[in-house]
């Protein structure tokens, strides 16, 4: 694809771009070693959710009636499909060489990966009591030659495929299967002072023979596939059926959900993956066939374990405390008195929770309304919502049925918060909502007090620990009285509202946008500054990049952060001259969304729940909120200036030459530790 004659990256092959920028932490010798396997595994994960999703709406297009159907320039769903099988095949292959280079250096560190070829004696004692107690019981075997239809498997769990041979030389095959809660590497005794690792494939694969005994094998061989299937849930009209049954039921249907890759070991024979293939109806013209190496489902490397190697791990971060306000005294008090900023991992997570606990038993304290989009396995923030409604608080929780793969979870916490008093919501099949709100109310002696917050990410400590985002807690009355009418909107969105400080997917976001930039383009045409400042996850919607188009022949300076997918291409003469455009992979995700405007030298600053696709504009509720407090406003300027010097982990956005270090001479400059240590400052 030219990059300098069109105007817009295909939004798969950006995703892709951007797996390689993971790739390159993996390859990264400046990130500690046992780092470097994990981000093996999120380059992994990160693609087996890519096909899941974005590959099998692709596909659904190439095998329907419109398979002509222009993707963009020239380029039709068929050809896309190619076009993304070549670059994930080649991508594939490069990790296989990382991972090579990794393992070297894994043995440099006297760490050792043992195979069934390597275990040494002393091992396999421990090894036999391993498979007896932990593996063989929870072994699935399915026998295939006589079986006409497949059995319905998850998908993205890895399958051994065993090919038997009896003494009349006659072939059986069987899929072997073990469930994900077994850990896949298994650190065995040491009478040295090497770290050995075995992973379960391996165990299996020496006990080949015990497990298929049965079938007196003369010759047993195995090798790993594994299917990835469309992840998209389908709906049926039946009216009588409640959101939730309907969600629960397609839940069911995604482990039958149809097939769009399947990776196989290389080294199996042709007579095998052809009887596979047959077995399991791959569509050889539409699926991603993917040859692989002897291990799949690398996404489990993101659980190497550290092995008490501190060295090789990054070093702890101490979440910091936000600046003048304590987690050991009332947070109302403080909140009346000013906004605060909160801006994880840098700091405490804890202050979403002591916030929610502290709304669960303050007499004063009458309703609490909140979204959920997704929440950790063990979620205090569940806790504190059940709590509250134990001390007679009326709560009201509007939770996300559709965060994909996490619908089992958030049906799970629905229906228990709902079995202790909490009003659910379940928003619209239609409308997927996104936000991250809560608005308390207060009963005072002249009225009704409104305390909230409004952030960019989940309610999830776990993911607080690894995810950047911006949460602002306030008392302000002119936000917070349209945060309640958000709530509103979700039990009536037929209604209208008047939102005047938040922008509200699907109502004005877009526009409000576009009025922003126009406003750029006045004052720029007017002689004045004109500057926006974007940091955001994902941009692929293109009236949003015209509008940023617009703004650049007009002479708005722009610089863009963006972490995933960006369709839009910085410096281009005449088209996109004053954008400049990076992306920072780092230690942590980075999913902060904020927007600046020059705004003529007053700084409009907004935290925003949305990224600017077309989906976070139009098809979901999403919340971007101005700061008004110029401390924060000054805050989060700092931030992006930070972010904006980085020349370690920031890469050029669509360049001619793919995902290039935007390196400078010393001194050296790493946002991420910049941030922490400008926190660290300001307490």
């Amino acid at each position: 694809m030219n990059r300098q004659v069109n105007r817009y990256i295909n939004r798969e092959i950006s995703w892709l771009e951007f797996n390689e920028r993971v790739l390159q932490e993996a390859d990264d010798t400046n990130v500690p070693l046992i780092e470097r396997v994990r981000f093996l595994g999120i380059f992994s994960n990160n693609l087996d959710e890519f096909y899941r999703v974005r590959y099998a709406t692709v596909k659904r297009i190439a095998v329907s009636n419109d398979s002509g159907k222009t993707i963009y320039k020239d380029v039709t769903a068929k050809n896309l499909l190619k076009e993304i099988s070549t670059k994930a095949i080649k991508l594939q292959e490069q990790s296989f060489k990382i991972l090579s280079k990794v393992v070297i250096e894994l043995e440099r560190e006297k760490i050792f990966f043992v195979n069934e070829n390597t275990m040494m004696k002393y091992q396999k004692k421990f090894i036999s009591s391993y498979f007896s107690d932990i593996i063989s019981p929870s072994l699935g075997i399915i026998v295939l030659d006589k079986i006409k239809k497949m059995p319905k498997f998850e998908d993205n769990l890895s399958f051994i495929l065993v090919k038997m041979k009896n003494k009349y030389d006659q072939s059986q095959h069987a899929i072997l299967h073990f469930p994900k809660n077994l850990k896949r590497f298994i650190q065995l005794p040491s009478n040295d002072d090497n770290d050995y690792v075995v992973m379960i494939d391996d165990i299996i694969r020496y006990y080949l023979k015990k497990i298929f005994k049965i079938f007196r094998p003369k010759q047993i061989s195995a090798h790993m596939i594994k299917i990835s299937r469309d992840a998209e849930l389908e709906f049926d009209d039946d009216i009588s059926k409640s959101y939730l049954e309907k969600i629960s039921e397609s839940l069911l249907d995604r482990y039958s959900g149809h097939p769009v890759r399947f990776v196989y070991d290389s080294e199996m024979s042709k007579e095998t993956l052809d009887f596979i293939i047959s077995k399991m109806s791959i569509d050889v013209e539409n699926d991603s066939i993917v040859p692989g190496g002897k291990y799949h489902n690398r996404s489990d490397y993101m659980n190497f374990p550290s092995l008490g190697r501190k060295k090789l791990i990054y070093d702890d971060l101490i979440p910091l405390k936000i600046s003048g306000l304590n987690l050991n005294k009332g947070m109302f008090k403080k909140i009346a008195e000013k906004d605060f900023l909160l801006h994880t991992p840098y700091q405490k997570f804890l202050y979403i929770i002591n916030f929610l606990i502290e709304a669960s038993i303050d007499p004063k304290v009458k309703k609490i309304f909140i979204t959920i989009y997704r929440l950790s396995k063990l979620s205090k923030v569940a806790s504190a919502l059940i709590n509250a409604a134990r001390n007679g608080k009326k709560v009201f929780v509007l939770i996300e049925l559709q965060a994909r793969f996490d619908e089992s979870a958030n049906i799970k916490y629905a229906k228990e918060m709902q079995s202790h008093g909490i009003k659910i919501s379940y928003g619209s099949q239609n409308l997927k909502v996104h936000s991250k709100i809560c608005v308390v109310e207060r009963k005072q002696e002249n009225g009704i007090d409104k305390y909230g917050f409004i952030s960019t990410g989940n309610l999830n400590e776990s993911t607080a620990k690894v995810y950047t985002d911006m949460t602002l807690f306030t008392s302000d009355n002119q936000i917070l009285d349209e945060v309640k009418s958000v709530f509103n909107f979700f039990d009536a969105n037929y209604k209208k509202y008047n939102f005047k400080n938040l922008f509200i997917s699907p109502i004005n976001t877009a526009t409000r946008l576009k009025k922003l930039i126009k406003n750029e383009i006045k004052n720029a045409k007017k002689g004045e500054p004109a500057w926006i400042k974007i940091k955001i996850n994902n941009i692929t919607n293109r009236n949003m990049i015209k509008a940023l188009y617009d703004a650049s022949r007009n002479g708005v300076k722009i610089e863009l952060i963006v972490r995933g997918v960006c369709c839009l291409i910085p410096g281009i003469k005449k088209m996109s001259e004053s954008i400049k455009g990076i992306s920072i992979v780092d230690r942590f995700l980075e999913h902060t969304r904020f927007m600046i405007f020059c705004d003529g030298g007053n700084n409009k600053t907004y935290i925003s729940s949305a990224d600017w696709m077309t989906r976070n504009l139009d098809n979901r509720v999403e919340v971007t909120c101005p700061i008004f407090d110029k401390e924060i406003k000054d805050e989060i300027m700092d931030v992006f200036k930070i972010y904006w010097n980085d020349n370690v982990k920031s890469r050029f956005i669509n360049s001619p030459k793919i995902n290039s270090y935007k390196k400078n001479k010393n001194p050296v400059y790493r946002s991420q530790s910049e941030v922490y240590k400008y926190y660290q400052e300001k307490n």
